[in-house]
């Protein structure tokens, strides 16, 4: 086993890619990891990186592959359907995990682990790229600013970038359900959109929408805070289309259409090229209030959001190598503190 290996499952993926090209910044080396064996090839080929072709379902293969390194970065959504295997394969061979999960749910089930994951020895840090570390780190930067807060605003905006084809296939199994917020320290559903509000990120000033960012629940983990939501911008039209949304929800779940936007998606290039990622930014406010009604606000700045994803997947994945990590169910600035994010280059921070 050497000492800067880790297995990247899901590496020929957009992100997956971006994360096994990046590595050699942070002297670490992938073993590329996924289910076909095509695509892998080719990226090993073109990185001079070793591969494996595994299954998720054929536990034996896998566990043997996690019994080779002391981490898995699990890339390859959508977690529905994938997280759970590779969590009990970590739980089992002693591995630690991270993945680059965004949805509340996931985050409540794996969370279930905790206590399994003590008791093997490892860490499950879910969320270790732009879903969740940039939003959870500014969450525990202002819960320090306020220790009695009550109420948690996060919200984000990519400005000049896109989805990745994952990101947008994920999406798609999303269509047509409700959003989510924390009350009074529970997940409550609620329509998706169903709050909007204009927000000061300092490059300009945007609209942004309610959504189930991963926050609802990461947040909740890292500062205690009983009542979060979260937002990102859209334009007006479509939060405005939204409210209208319970009249064709019926229709966005059906197989048929859900497909038929797969097929557009499939069309379109894997996600933003590099030029893009290099001239695009990613903004994030929050804002804290306790009952007094004292609030405190923050914001950053960070480079293009599948950027971020990478450099913060190997911050971890390099820290972990290193020993330094905590076990149990943990979010990035449970583990590693509200600075976290500041370790990525370009990101900068302002309590307003």
């Amino acid at each position: 086993m050497q000492p800067n290996t880790f297995l990247l499952y899901g590496a020929y993926g957009y992100t997956g890619e971006l994360i096994a090209r990046y590595a050699i910044q942070y002297n670490l080396q992938p073993i590329l990891a996924g289910r076909r064996e095509a695509p892998l090839a080719a990226l090993a080929a073109k990185l001079n990186l070793p591969y494996k072709v595994i299954d998720l379902d054929n536990t034996p293969l896998l566990e043997a592959a996690l019994r080779e390194v002391k981490i898995v970065v699990h890339a390859a959504g959508p977690y529905d359907f994938t997280a759970r295997q590779m969590v009990d394969a970590c739980l089992r061979t002693g591995t630690h995990y991270l993945d680059l999960n965004g949805d509340p749910d996931i985050f409540e089930q794996l969370h279930q682990s905790d206590e399994a994951a003590k008791a093997a020895g490892i860490m499950l840090l879910p969320g270790a790229g732009f879903d969740v570390v940039p939003t959870d780190c500014l969450a525990q930067f202002l819960k320090k600013a306020l220790p009695d807060a009550q109420e948690l605003k996060l919200a984000f905006a990519i400005l000049g970038s896109g989805l990745s084809h994952g990101t947008a296939v994920n999406s798609i199994q999303k269509m047509g359900l409700p959003g989510a917020i924390r009350e009074n320290g529970q997940l409550v559903r609620e329509p998706l959109g169903k709050r909007g509000m204009q927000v000061d990120f300092g490059v300009k000033k945007l609209f942004v929408m309610s959504l189930p960012w991963g926050d609802v629940a990461t947040a909740w983990y890292s500062t205690g805070i009983p009542n979060i939501q979260s937002y990102t911008h859209v334009p007006v039209a479509a939060w405005q289309l939204l409210k209208v949304q319970h009249l064709y929800n019926w229709l966005l779940r059906k197989p048929a259409v859900r497909n038929f936007v797969k097929r557009q998606i499939d069309r379109r290039a894997p996600g933003p090229d590099d030029n893009t990622r290099n001239q695009a930014i990613s903004l994030i406010w929050g804002q804290a209030s306790n009952a007094g009604g004292q609030r405190v606000t923050a914001r950053m700045r960070t480079p293009e959001a599948y950027d971020v994803t990478a450099y913060t997947v190997l911050l971890i994945t390099q820290k972990v190598l290193q020993g330094n990590f905590k076990t149990g169910y943990h979010t990035p600035s449970t583990a590693y503190g509200e600075n976290l994010v500041l370790e990525v280059p370009g990101v900068l921070r302002e309590l307003l």
